[in-house]
């Protein structure tokens, strides 16, 4: 333990930011990093614990308070190796992880947790610019080859963690570009594209092959990959957005968020695209739905030059602080205000939209909503809600981006030729004690699996998924389990 008094001693403290008037007008990061005297007093609040309910809490297991104890003194190649045995990608994690790890921080009882997700970024930027992080290509190969269908998370873990050991990894990605929804679900402002570029060079220089534009059931064919490749692992992500039907649904101005983020991200990269511009400028804009992909939607919206940006959820407002019904150190599921909030929108709960109204050309002018109030059971869920009589009401709006989560994995396609079976949420059927489908040569990992999780989700089950490819190729394996590493 680096100070023994040091959670006593020091608050925690965030880094600064760019004046939210200033960073409307770019699309870079715009968090400024911690002073070198700060980052070592950050570092010393964490509180070793006899038992580290932080590692626990994050779904890859990292190995929280010794690189920590790294940090603290200053050794910056033993934090990051400590860092990159658990997680692939802590440049990732590190900026768009909700940090689920300092929710179960035991600090975090009665004081701020640690800033462990901030530590974690300054890991491993200041390991790239001391050059500690180097491709390391391995020395034997397997003669085993396995094709790794989707460049997100989940399919670079795996294709990190099989090429470890040896075996020929290719990456198919449909789009033009790897990275999945890292490269165009996320913003630039939260995670710029030259942080994936990095990754996917040095992943390049270990042997990895990326084919982008390879739509694998379309322009690339399943029998090939079923042919030539010993092991086949789906990592294509769930792709099908949530819809809202209601009246008016085909009002030309109401469109699915992930469309509205992924082409502002290829004009931000100034690669092509061949659908119609969407844009929010001297619009009033409504977005549905209060997650992640809502506040992204309002940053974006907000860079775009809106006239108005409006956030609607149909569930309550979540409570600012822990309840009986969220104790610790269990996930909480707070009021979050994001950068995005804070660059100017109006947000609004328990709202229910009814129908869009569009005008004689067919545009989108309105909004019908109506509030609501939610039945609630015992433990503090919502049941069902009903209308607030007399609070319907039309609310001018040229431009609607629904942002209410993903469904399950594309259908079309991929996973009807291939005939892998779906659960009863319609994600690809792989057990987590295996990953393996009901054809014994493909496994699943991520999202196409698991359904619509987190970035760290996703990077774990890539890496438990490769651990049982491997066992699967060669009878054991040599990648140890999330837990062997977290605690050993």
């Amino acid at each position: 333990m680096g100070k023994v008094t040091g959670f006593q001693e020091y608050d925690r403290v965030a880094p600064t930011r760019e004046e939210a008037a200033t960073r409307v007008k770019h699309y870079g990061e715009f968090l400024n990093e911690l002073p070198a005297q700060e980052l070592n007093k950050q570092a010393a609040r964490c509180m070793d614990c006899g038992v580290p309910f932080c590692q626990s809490g994050c779904p890859l297991g990292n190995v929280i308070p010794e690189f920590n104890e790294a940090v603290y003194q200053a050794k910056w190649e033993m934090a990051a190796n400590i860092l990159l045995s658990t997680n692939n990608f802590p440049e990732f994690t590190g900026r768009i992880c909700p940090a689920p790890c300092e929710s179960a921080c035991v600090l975090g009882i009665n004081r701020p947790p640690v800033s462990i997700e901030e530590i974690e970024k300054h890991i491993i930027e200041i390991a790239f610019e001391k050059g500690y992080i180097k491709a390391k290509a391995p020395l034997i190969r397997t003669g085993k080859k396995v094709a790794v269908i989707g460049s997100g998370p989940a399919g670079l873990a795996a294709a990190a963690q099989l090429n470890k050991v040896g075996h020929e990894v290719t990456i198919f990605e449909r789009d033009d570009a790897p990275g999945g929804l890292l490269r165009y679900g996320i913003p630039d402002f939260k995670l710029q594209k030259n942080i994936i570029d990095r990754r996917i060079d040095l992943m390049k220089e270990e042997g990895i092959i990326f084919k982008c534009n390879a739509n694998v059931g379309d322009n690339v064919e399943i029998s090939t990959l079923l042919r030539d490749f010993n092991a086949i692992v789906l990592a294509g992500g769930s792709t099908i957005p949530r819809d809202l039907s209601i009246p008016g649904r085909e009002a030309k101005g109401v469109h699915f968020a992930m469309d509205f983020l992924k082409q502002q991200n290829k004009r931000v990269a100034d690669r092509k695209f061949e659908v119609e511009d969407i844009f929010a400028t001297n619009k009033n804009v409504i977005v549905i739905g209060g997650g992640d992909t809502g506040s992204d939607c309002i940053g974006t919206s907000n860079r775009h030059g809106a006239k108005s940006v409006t956030q609607f959820e149909i569930m309550p407002m979540p409570p600012k602080t822990r309840n009986e019904n969220m104790p610790w150190p269990n996930y909480p599921m707070l009021l979050k205000n994001t950068s995005s909030h804070e660059e100017g929108a109006q947000r609004a709960w328990s709202v229910n939209t009814k129908n869009f109204i569009a005008d004689d050309n067919g545009n989108l002018k309105a909004l019908k909503v109506v509030d609501v109030e939610w039945e609630i059971d015992t433990n503090g869920r919502p049941l069902k809600f009903n209308e607030v009589a007399g609070t319907e009401r039309d609310l001018p709006c040229e431009l609607v981006l629904l942002a209410m989560g993903f469904l399950h994995p594309q259908k079309e396609g991929l996973i009807e030729k291939l005939g892998v079976e779906l659960d009863n949420r319609g994600n690809v059927k792989a057990p987590e004690h295996t990953y393996q489908t009901n054809i014994a040569k493909i496994f699943a990992a991520g999202d196409v699996r698991r359904g619509q999780s987190l970035v760290v989700w996703a990077i774990s089950e890539g890496r438990e998924a490769a651990r049982k490819v491997d066992e699967y190729l060669m009878g054991t394996t040599k990648l140890a389990s999330r837990d062997a590493i977290a605690y050993a």
